[in-house]
């Protein structure tokens, strides 16, 4: 297997999730706090609460339990603080000593991740990512129809570093999306299994990944 070129997702695969569902939480709990005159502290522990329970319509369940009435717009104008907040998160450890490695190799790296796209620029801003990554695609940005697992941003990326898809592997953690490229072009799919909150995933028509790792500090060795 000769790799030219590794493209990653990027939530709960190049960071975690959790962390930034936590400082948007964070974020829309000191605003509430102003609203409503309660300890933020006290908002942000009933939301993580409420979404460990279960992750639907968070918001809507924190008024309910607060006995608060609200409208369609107060529970928008709260999603939208979510979304829009500059996040706090970092890389996981084994990001940076990988992408090192690989970089020596001479091999390329890159992003493709889906998500709305100011909420994954304010992502990739809060990680610095264009300094680690040669091209990042949020799938957003070219339109929602070309989300994954649409391949017409892996077609951009073989364009773009003119290697073929048999050079090329992506990296991800989502089965209900991820890995069915793998079934389109023979792009090495390759599963992190970080524990992510996407981890329980059923694969999309049954489509698994070709590879598994636990670290991306398994890439290297795999690529050479």
């Amino acid at each position: 297997m000769t790799i030219k070129a590794i493209f990653f997702d990027l939530d709960d695969t190049l960071f975690s999730e959790i962390d930034y569902i936590k400082s948007g939480f964070n974020n829309v709990s000191k605003v509430l706090a102003t609203r409503l005159d309660l300890p933020s502290s006290a908002i942000y522990k009933q939301l993580l609460e409420l979404f460990n329970a279960n992750p639907g319509n968070v918001f809507n369940r924190l008024f309910d339990e607060l006995q608060i009435l609200y409208s369609d717009d107060d529970i928008l104008s709260l999603v939208r603080l979510y979304r829009k907040h500059r996040p706090t998160i970092e890389f996981c450890s084994d990001v940076i000593p990988c992408l090192m490695q690989l970089r020596a190799e001479g091999i390329r790296t890159g992003i493709i991740t889906d998500g709305y796209k100011e909420t994954q620029n304010n992502k990739l801003k809060a990680l610095k990512a264009d300094r680690c990554f040669e091209h990042i695609i949020i799938t957003d940005e070219l339109g929602r129809e070309y989300w994954k697992p649409h391949p017409f941003s892996f077609e951009l990326v073989r364009d773009w570093l003119q290697v073929d898809f048999n050079e090329m592997m992506y990296v991800g953690d989502n089965p209900g999306k991820d890995f069915y490229i793998g079934t389109i072009y023979p792009i090495v799919t390759v599963r992190i299994d970080r524990n992510g909150i996407y981890s329980n995933t059923p694969y999309l028509h049954g489509v698994k990944e070709k590879v598994r790792i636990k670290t991306l500090l398994e890439l290297p060795n795999m690529a050479s």
